[in-house]
């Protein structure tokens, strides 16, 4: 069966992520070995259980894919342990929990509004309800974790988990004190490096092995894999991590995605991997010093990492209206909430940037300069509801990328 409605869309989103400039944060292009072997012949196959430990028969293919997938992993990033089934970074997040926690244990993450993720005991979350969530937050004047307040949050509620990382967060994030104050309070530390896994990997980020006891990690983002996710660990934490992932929360992985975890994993450990990491953060602090002259606020000042975080209160328009102008304008990104927000969550103050899919495209700091004059003409044209000067922006943004394909 041909099924051109679903084809003619599919190619589309193809001509779409060619001709706009894609800058949020978690998104990235994969290679065609990731896209092929997402592709492939493995979603026919069921395969609950683990390797050499399964519940259906027909796995001696299976086996390796995981078992490589595995090995690929601990070698990377330097664990003792790694499960590659979770589906996504919310259900690793969830299986954390499961195997350390109880419902109604105390949890401690970063607040959301100030670049936290809802799987770290936010309220409207399931992590958040189960669970006695603390939320710690960021200092008004640098916007950056102010770790007294960590500590004295810590001392007082005695969490039983601590999360580190988050969605929005700009800045190197210090592991080895979120790891101090865990010890002091009996705390277990879970590092998400969703965001930051590939400039883990690539050595453009300090890594929590050896500070946090769990590490949890989507595999797409600047790691540049499927949409999938991964949860690594010290030996100490292996059977529960495994036992709450399957059965706990999962059935049968999803043997595609994890070939192409696999892949992606093997692509990461290549020298060339080095090079996009560290291109990707001078990529955006070339483009963080190319809009603060443009007159732009940024959260903390500027970024260390893959992503800026644009707070337009200054500018006299929120965070909605100028993504979608920059939509209009062929820049894809997501408006975001900033810290200490004063307007709501669904039309917030912020814009969100990232780095890491024009990287893999090509571009280096001598082209941010012009995204950033991009962006500055974008908001001025949502200012005046100039849909004409979007369209303008556009062209050109087609014209640039036209010299990078993907």
């Amino acid at each position: 069966m041909h099924d051109s409605q679903v084809f003619d869309l599919i190619r589309a989103e193809t001509q779409r992520q060619h001709d706009t400039l894609r800058m949020i944060a978690s998104e990235n292009y994969v290679s065609r070995a990731v896209l092929e072997a997402t592709g492939s012949v493995l979603t026919n196959k069921y395969s609950e259980g683990y390797p050499g430990k399964r519940y259906y028969e027909g796995q001696r293919f299976i086996d390796p894919i995981e078992e490589l997938a595995i090995e690929r992993a601990k070698s990377l990033f330097g664990v003792e342990h790694a499960n590659v089934q979770p589906y996504s970074g919310s259900p690793a997040n969830l299986a954390v929990y499961l195997a350390l926690a109880k419902p109604g244990d105390t949890v401690m993450g970063m607040a959301l509004p100030m670049g936290g993720h809802l799987t770290h005991g936010w309220p409207v979350s399931a992590t958040g309800a189960w669970f006695k969530p603390v939320q710690y937050t960021v200092r008004r004047d640098t916007g950056r974790v102010d770790f007294d307040e960590v500590r004295d949050l810590a001392l007082r509620s005695r969490p039983r988990l601590i999360f580190a990382g988050g969605t929005a967060i700009p800045r190197t994030i210090d592991f080895p004190r979120f790891a101090e104050i865990a010890r002091e309070v009996d705390a277990v530390l879970v590092a998400d490096i969703a965001h930051i896994a590939g400039l883990i990997a690539g050595g453009a980020h300090p890594s929590p092995v050896g500070h946090a006891g769990i590490i949890s990690t989507t595999t797409h983002k600047t790691l540049r894999g499927p949409r999938g996710a991964m949860l690594m660990c010290d030996a100490e934490h292996a059977k529960a991590i495994d036992k709450a992932v399957f059965p706990g929360l999962q059935g049968g992985p999803h043997n595609h995605t994890t070939a192409a975890i696999a892949v992606a994993l093997g692509e990461a450990a290549l020298p060339s991997f080095r090079v996009y990491a560290e291109q990707v953060v001078a990529n955006a602090r070339a483009l963080a010093t190319a809009l603060i002259e443009r007159g732009f606020d940024l959260v903390s000042g500027g970024t260390d990492n893959h992503l800026i975080l644009l707070d337009l209160t200054g500018k006299g328009i929120g965070g909605k209206p100028v993504a979608k102008a920059l939509d209009r304008a062929g820049i894809e990104t997501n408006y975001n909430t900033v810290p200490y927000d004063t307007r709501k969550p669904f039309d917030p103050s912020g814009v969100r940037l990232g780095t890491p899919a024009l990287t893999t495209r090509g571009l280096t700091e001598a082209q941010m300069p012009q995204v950033a004059n991009w962006i500055s003409r974008a908001v001025d044209a949502a200012l005046k509801s100039d849909d004409e000067a979007l369209d303008t922006i556009a062209g050109e943004v087609r014209d640039l990328l036209s010299a990078y394909p993907i």
